[in-house]
């Protein structure tokens, strides 16, 4: 499967994360997670997006087992399909029953995504709460911790360029 690149040259309107803004965001959102006093024993990031957030938070929290759960949900700026769907490979939920999990996600924006996620993980007895960079207004789920919001389409320093191909 091919990684596909979302091109939003053309928004005008739209909210950049220069990676700078993004160390500064890695530590106060730790910050502000070890302030609540949940105290993670794994995080877990949706892929894509909330792999390098996740990486990055494992660092300045100090956790060191770390997975990911592979959702697609965007198919283009500000395309979806008509529901969230898990991609193998699958987590290994077993692991993670009865421990205190945060999930971590570079956006919130219609929530649908975060909601299965927290459902699933929750379902197999893991204590969850939930972190992301960018919340949107029109999320349905208000994650746990949230470093800004915004109404904009977002660009990270990750996905900003398109993906490399052979020199010919």
């Amino acid at each position: 499967m091919t990684a596909y690149h979302a091109d939003s040259s053309e928004l005008s309107d739209k909210e950049i994360l220069t990676w700078n803004d993004f160390a500064v965001m890695s530590r106060e959102l730790a910050q502000e997670i070890a302030d609540s006093g949940f105290n993670p024993e794994v995080l877990i990031g949706v892929a894509r997006g909330g792999m390098i957030p996740a990486g990055a938070l494992t660092y300045s929290l100090g956790v060191k087992l770390t997975d990911a759960i592979n959702v697609e949900f965007y198919t283009d700026v500000e395309a979806t399909l008509p529901d969230p769907v898990l991609l193998a490979p699958m987590l290994d939920i077993d692991s993670i029953r009865g421990k205190r999990v945060l999930v971590v996600d570079d956006v919130v924006d219609s929530g649908r995504t975060l909601a299965l996620v927290l459902e699933l993980l929750t379902k197999f007895g893991a204590e969850v709460r939930s972190a992301v960079i960018y919340e949107k207004p029109t999320t349905s789920v208000k994650p746990d911790f949230v470093w800004k919001s915004t109404s904009k389409w977002i660009v990270f320093p990750w996905s900003a360029q398109p993906p490399v191909a052979p020199d010919k």
